[in-house]
């Protein structure tokens, strides 16, 4: 039994990840991760603490809290920054489901794989809707909530963007890289 489902059993809450969409890219959405912080400390959420620039933050909650934070997240950055953005939260042992399940070859260079979090499970029709020749010789599988991407010319080249998987699946993603993936895997296992 890990330290996590002892303290899960005991108290309540869990460990659990935030996936914002578009912070800090491209000199829009501007947001220190100090201030994230404060958000996701302001909302009732415990041991936050973020990863690179662009909207990771892992941390403590209630079950019940944990479902209400990105609207509380996303409600907060529009009142006090003035933007909206999406807000994808991971259970630590979804967070571990993912890292552990990626279909590609996880031994090469990490910058080539990416997972698309979306914010909802999108049904069949609109998963066998996605053109697996949209982009080659990029890869997609899709997984539940989660779509795992191989991109081997690199990510800026291919036409297998959030936007394409949001308009074909019919909800939000944010995408990381599989390296992110790994370090935040890490910090969610880590007390």
């Amino acid at each position: 039994m890990t330290r996590q489902s002892r303290s899960s059993e005991a108290t309540g809450t869990g460990r659990y990840v935030a996936l914002l969409r578009g912070i800090n890219v491209g000199g829009r959405n501007r947001l220190p991760m100090a201030d994230l912080r404060e958000v996701f400390t302001a909302a009732g959420c415990a041991e936050v603490q973020t990863y690179i620039q662009s909207g990771n933050a892992v941390f403590e909650a209630t079950h019940d809290l944990a479902k209400a934070v990105p609207e509380l997240v996303t409600q907060a950055i529009r009142h006090t920054f003035g933007y909206d953005t999406v807000v994808v939260v991971r259970s630590s042992e979804e967070v571990r489901r993912v890292a552990t399940s990626n279909p590609f070859d996880t031994s090469g260079d990490p910058r080539l794989l990416h997972v698309a979090f979306l914010t909802d499970t999108p049904i069949a029709e609109a998963v066998s809707s996605l053109d697996p020749d949209r982009s080659p010789p990029d890869e997609f599988v899709v997984r539940g909530r989660d779509v795992y991407l191989r991109y081997p010319n690199g990510v800026a080249r291919s036409k297998l963007t959030n936007e394409y998987l949001a308009s074909r699946l019919q909800t939000v993603s944010t995408m990381r890289n599989w390296r992110t993936v790994l370090k935040l895997l890490e910090m969610v296992d880590t007390p």
